[in-house]
């Protein structure tokens, strides 16, 4: 049968198989190495490595949660991560509507300092922040560093400035003009806001909320030196599983399938609004 004249060439749609392939198993390939170690004994791992184990067990998931306080590290980057985004959202959603939507002096001075934040590394804030956090808890009493408030001001640092400059983006695809029949309806500035934009831009927003939760979820440098043993996330707490003696891999292995489940689980279920906030935003 010919081909369409539409379609493809059938070299290019074998190379295309053949790169889509070698891509899924260069993918996958960690996955398995950390699914298949996770179910092996320590001695098994620690061994040479074999691509079919030569015994299963379920035993690295059961001890994690005692090796290391892995439970207590898993409801600090709930809170830290969870608050992140929350903030995260609300301050973005109402300064990317003022940018969008108004004109004000100093407007591009705002934009570009915003956008501007994103091109120095976080090493450089590091020692900033840490004594800003000193001094204001030796004025004022306020424990910021060590706590998971102050691990959250942190990540607002770096999340808050990009989630506004690409929500922006975004609420400038959605027309005015929807703006202007909520007013023209008795809606304030507020009223249009939540009422017609906020759900006009929900796949933006969705976007948004997903980049700040990700990015407080892994992070390590800041959650390293601002945290202590009681505040400390997971992704510093995994590397409690190295002691002085040995790594426990196989734990470390199921720990991090573990802690990797609600943000796979969480981009699964908000995948149709990311991709839309994301090419909203690419067009844009």
């Amino acid at each position: 049968m010919a081909d369409s004249p539409l379609a493809p060439p059938r070299s290019f749609r074998w190379a295309r198989r053949v790169f889509l392939t070698l891509l899924t198993g260069f993918v996958l390939l960690p996955v398995y190495v950390m699914l298949s170690g996770s179910l092996k004994p320590l001695a098994d791992v620690s061994g040479k490595f074999r691509w079919l184990p030569s015994g299963l067990t379920i035993r690295p998931y059961i001890d994690m949660w005692s090796t290391v306080p892995l439970a207590r590290y898993f409801v600090n980057s709930l809170i830290v991560a969870g608050s992140a985004t929350v903030l995260s959202v609300a301050v973005a959603v109402f300064a990317a509507y003022a940018v969008s939507r108004y004109d004000f002096r100093g407007k591009r001075v705002f934009t570009v300092t915003v956008l501007s934040t994103q091109m120095f590394p976080g090493i450089l804030f590091l020692l900033p922040l840490f004594l800003l956090y000193a001094d204001i808890g030796n004025a004022t009493g306020i424990a910021l560093f060590g706590s998971r408030g102050g691990l959250i001001l942190t990540y607002l640092t770096f999340s808050l400035p990009f989630s506004v400059w690409m929500l922006t983006g975004y609420l400038d695809s959605v027309p005015r003009d929807l703006d202007e029949a909520a007013l023209v309806d008795g809606c304030g500035p507020l009223g249009a806001l939540f009422r017609i934009v906020v759900p006009a831009a929900l796949p933006g927003i969705v976007a948004v909320a997903v980049y700040a939760f990700m990015t407080a979820w892994g992070e390590v440098l800041f959650a390293s030196v601002m945290t202590n043993d009681t505040t400390r996330t997971l992704a510093v707490g995994l590397q409690g599983f190295a002691t002085l003696n040995d790594v426990y891999w196989n734990q470390v292995m199921a720990a991090s399938l573990v802690v990797s489940v609600p943000v796979v689980a969480g981009f699964l279920l908000l995948q149709r609004y990311l991709v839309a906030g994301l090419t909203a935003g690419a067009v844009k």
